[in-house]
């Protein structure tokens, strides 16, 4: 038995943990010193709306009876079967969440990734960051983990109605994350600990009978009788499997082109593209913790100390608006965040947005994007077919690398054009930059040599309605960082709603970001374990 209770405390008075319990059973009306009474959190959010910013927190307060506690989800793990296989292309979160769920069947995951563990794969982080050297199969993109790994670990998702969001943060719990995620209303695990948490889902997997393989690049599908028997590494081998999971994120072209060779259904999907906007963190804590940041003696810059209270956590923003029927939003905001570069080949720049665990960084970036729609690459289409909405999207990337390679230079060593927010909407090259995260450097340019048209003319729009929705927003001190282009999938890997089963080749589950079908490390998620319960009744069926 339990009542419901909502509270809304001050920050400091949230940090209490004595207090918020006293606090909560008292709103429940139960004796704060009652030994028979229990709280358990639900929920937990910041409201920034009042000029005192918020704590709220929502819970059940059990009397008589204690509050359920969780099993630990590995509980429910088989030992695999070796007669029941299935090759799962990928290790991201799509991948590894289908072969946590073929251990729940007893069904052996073999799980390939084209690149490193989340160990190793760090050193070729720090030699596209120190050096400007793209490793094609390990960076940002690609190798253990996903794109997600070392990019932010934002669990927050709205895809409530695909399957059990909770099912997946207990999972990470279970495996090394902090407890936080179960309650806080927009979770996030930190890139310095998200990859501990997917090592040890590795272990997992390999403990109960699975395998993963690195360093295993897939370069064909075996097909027969418009049946996929298996798969095709790099080396020659052939890896074959009751089913083929095709969970390869949003970054893996040459499968696309595989796909597309070896007709298997695919289509031109949208996406968003734009750039990445960087702003001093004490800038938006100002606008949105409500600082006066006139004040002189509050007065600070990108990399002194933050002007908020100590306990309140780096703020963030989300901007959204219609231009010329074409949305323009900021996507993956990070408070305290690094700009990192996420190319996947040398002959592009490519950026994205991350942060750690405490958000502690000076800066907060997000990338500020437009939504791509047919119409943008039509003209494409008659040259590359389903690849059109791809081929764009590289053009634009390689167009930003040819713009911010000096005269002379043989190569560009992963420098990113920018421009300062104000001479962007000036329509005028910077003849300075500010500071700024992004370690490989930033090169002074005008954007619009390098974003389409139409998504320049309706970023520059875009941005000036942002600025009139959030004051301080259009500033100097901003700098906007070409380009963010891997926002989602520019493919679409057709498959059947009720199955998952792809629409043209029997065994094939196209699964995740990569195949078109989520938007993140949980809906990713969510689909890799529902792709994995229905290969299991399949698989059961003809058994």
């Amino acid at each position: 038995m339990f009542i419901e209770v909502e509270i809304a405390v001050p920050v400091h008075t949230a940090e209490d943990a004595a207090e918020v319990d006293r606090l909560l059973k008292q709103a429940a009306g139960v004796e704060s010193e009652s030994n028979k009474a229990s709280v358990e959190i639900v929920r937990r959010s910041l409201d920034a709306r009042q000029r005192i910013p918020l704590i709220r927190i929502r819970a059940r307060v059990h009397h008589g009876t204690e509050p359920p506690v969780e099993r630990s989800i590995t509980l429910d793990f088989k030992q695999a079967d070796p007669r029941k296989r299935v090759v799962i292309v990928g290790s991201g979160p799509a991948g590894y969440f289908a072969a946590l769920e073929c251990l729940r069947y007893g069904i052996t995951p073999l799980v390939v990734e084209r690149g490193k563990d989340v160990r190793d794969r760090r050193r070729d982080l720090r030699a596209i960051q120190q050096e400007g050297i793209v490793n094609p199969n390990s960076n940002y993109c690609f190798g253990e983990g996903g794109a997600g790994t070392y990019s932010d670990g934002k669990l927050y998702t709205r895809s409530k109605k695909r399957g059990n969001v909770e099912r997946v943060l207990q999972m990470l719990v279970d495996h090394g994350a902090h407890p936080d995620i179960l309650v806080d209303a927009h979770p996030h695990i930190g890139s310095n600990k998200l990859w501990i948490v997917v090592q040890s889902i590795r272990e997992t997997i390999e403990q109960y009978g699975g395998v993963v393989r690195f360093n295993c690049k897939v370069n064909d599908f075996i097909i027969t009788s418009e049946r996929i028997r298996g798969v095709v590494i790099d080396n020659g081998e052939e890896i074959l499997g009751e089913a083929v999971v095709l969970a390869t994120g949003h970054s893996a072209r040459d499968i696309y082109a595989l796909c597309a060779q070896r007709n298997i259904y695919i289509e031109a999907k949208p996406f968003a593209l734009g750039v990445r906007t960087e702003h001093p963190q004490s800038l938006i804590d100002s606008i949105q913790y409500r600082i006066d940041a006139t004040n002189e003696e509050q007065h600070t810059t990108a990399t002194s100390v933050p002007l908020r209270n100590h306990s309140l956590p780096a703020a963030s923003y989300a901007l959204a608006c219609q231009i010329e029927n074409r949305g323009v939003f900021s996507f993956c905001m990070c408070p305290g965040g690094l700009i990192v570069p996420s190319a996947t080949s040398a002959d592009e720049i490519v950026v994205n947005g991350m942060s750690m665990s405490r958000r502690d960084s000076a800066y907060a970036n997000a990338g500020t994007v437009v939504s791509i729609e047919r119409d943008d690459w039509d003209h494409l289409t008659p040259r590359y077919g389903a690849l059109a909405a791809m081929q764009y999207q590289a053009d634009v990337e390689n167009a930003a690398y040819l713009s911010a390679r000096s005269d002379g230079e043989a190569k560009n060593l992963q420098r990113a054009p920018a421009q300062r927010l104000t001479d962007f909407l000036a329509n005028k090259i910077s003849s300075n930059l500010p500071p700024t995260s992004y370690i490989p450097g930033l090169v002074p340019r005008d954007l619009r040599d390098i974003l389409p048209i139409s998504v320049h003319h309706r970023l520059n729009l875009g941005l000036r309605e942002f600025g009139t929705r959030m004051k301080g927003y259009i500033t100097s001190d901003a700098v906007m960082v070409g380009v963010e282009s891997r926002t989602s999938a520019p493919v679409r890997i057709l498959r059947n709603r009720e199955t998952f089963e792809h629409v043209g080749v029997q065994g094939l589950y196209p699964c995740g970001e990569g195949a078109g079908y989520a938007g993140g490390i949980v809906s990713a998620a969510i689909d890799g374990m529902n792709v994995a319960q229905a290969i299991a009744a399949r698989i059961f069926r003809a058994a």
